[in-house]
């Protein structure tokens, strides 16, 4: 384990202390004196040589492990993954000039963005994929080496404790919440956020629930709005769909509580939850209540939909529940897609492929902020001349 590196945090700063504690890290290992591989102090540790709370030190380091710096693995702590300078991998500052391109950019909400992903990379996991010898076909829960891989993606990307045997491959979002639906008795009710998501609607109205839709507001989903008698409750708690807002932390946390004194279970949907910027994380629902709340995540939106394939991390008691169905049913989720994610993730080439879809969304992003102050310049001039007594319309 390397000694703490120099770090300075200003207490006086505007800037909370886990985002400069996790600035600080970076430049670390931009400058070298953290290299790929060093194992870092213990939050406690950090924690006791620095002055500050473990909240500060966890806050931090999950910060980094959200985005690809930093790796964990149970037992042998939190370790370097990436010596990549933050100015070669992030966009300028929204304050920033970016310099006007004619290029055209998709900004339409929630379309994969295929063209990232390296055709190399593609090619070579499904080589991979189909050197696998012949076998007797799909297990229920689904290919052993995908839930290792979707395992070890959920605590390096994501912060989500979870063994392979906790994780169930999917066919994608959609099917998981209908499996999960199928489960509850007849005639349930499912509280859904409105607006929502209606692709989720709908696999709900299938499966015969009834959809009570709650409203959302600024922190998210209001808790307070869910009628007591649901037997469940679908969310998106790190982009709200199609608001994209976060849920607040003490939205998250009144959302546990009041399923677990009511006997509902919560339906996380993680789209895209690996895809955040300028903020800090927070924590998963499926971490603050694994008892409660289903995780589900989809490889649609972070490599392609082309997979059909996605994940579900839940309780015990309903993660054998779906088993029993598959195996009753014979629904199996396909193989070969799970195979592929799980052959990216072996090779390493899922991690760098995230790293780059992180930053051309970063682009993405900085050009919808730059034509808005254009606009906002614009508007901003048009009114001062209205108001000199020139008439330029509205």
């Amino acid at each position: 384990m390397v000694d703490v590196p120099p770090v300075v945090l200003d207490r006086a700063s505007r800037t909370p202390l886990p985002v400069q504690l996790a600035d600080a890290l970076r430049a670390a290992t931009a400058d070298g004196t953290l290299r790929p591989g060093d194992r870092l102090p213990s939050t406690r540790e950090l924690a006791a040589a620095l002055g500050v709370s473990r909240t500060v030190t966890s806050a931090a380091y999950d910060q980094l492990l959200a985005e690809g710096w930093a790796g964990a693995r149970r037992g042998a702590g939190t370790y370097v993954l990436s010596a990549v300078p933050p100015s070669a991998t992030a966009p300028p500052h929204r304050g920033g000039r970016p310099a006007a391109s004619s290029e055209l950019v998709d900004l339409r909400a929630g379309a994969p963005c295929l063209e990232v992903l390296e055709r190399g990379a593609w090619r070579r996991a499904w080589r991979a994929a189909g050197d696998s010898p012949p076998d007797r076909g799909p297990e229920p829960a689904g290919d052993p080496g995908f839930r290792a891989a979707v395992a070890e993606h959920l605590l390096r990307h994501r912060g989500l404790v979870a063994g392979a045997d906790d994780v169930l491959a999917t066919t994608g979002t959609s099917a998981a919440v209908a499996e999960v639906a199928r489960l509850l008795p007849a005639g349930s009710r499912v509280a859904v956020e409105n607006p929502g998501y209606q692709r989720v609607v709908g696999a709900l109205r299938d499966a015969g629930t009834e959809v009570v839709p709650v409203p959302v507001d600024r922190d998210g989903l209001v808790v307070d709005a869910v009628p007591a008698d649901v037997a469940a409750v679908y969310c998106t708690p790190a982009h709200q769909y199609p608001l994209g807002r976060r849920m607040a932390a003490e939205r998250r946390l009144a959302l546990v509580a009041r399923a677990r004194a009511e006997g509902w279970w919560v339906l996380e949907d993680d789209y895209d939850g690996e895809l955040r910027y300028d903020v800090a994380p927070l924590p998963l629902l499926g971490a603050l209540g694994p008892d409660v709340v289903v995780h589900l995540g989809t490889a649609g939106k972070i490599v392609s939909p082309t997979l059909g394939v996605g994940w579900m991390v839940a309780p015990p008691v309903l993660r054998d529940l779906v088993v029993e169905r598959r195996t009753r049913t014979g629904a199996r989720p396909p193989r070969a897609g799970q195979r592929v994610l799980a052959a990216m993730a072996a090779s390493g080439d899922l991690a760098r492929h995230l790293r780059r879809l992180r930053r051309e969304l970063a682009g993405r992003r900085e050009e919808v902020f730059r034509t808005d102050e254009q606009r906002y310049r614009v508007a901003e001039r048009l009114q001062r001349l209205n108001e000199l007594g020139f008439d330029v319309g509205d």
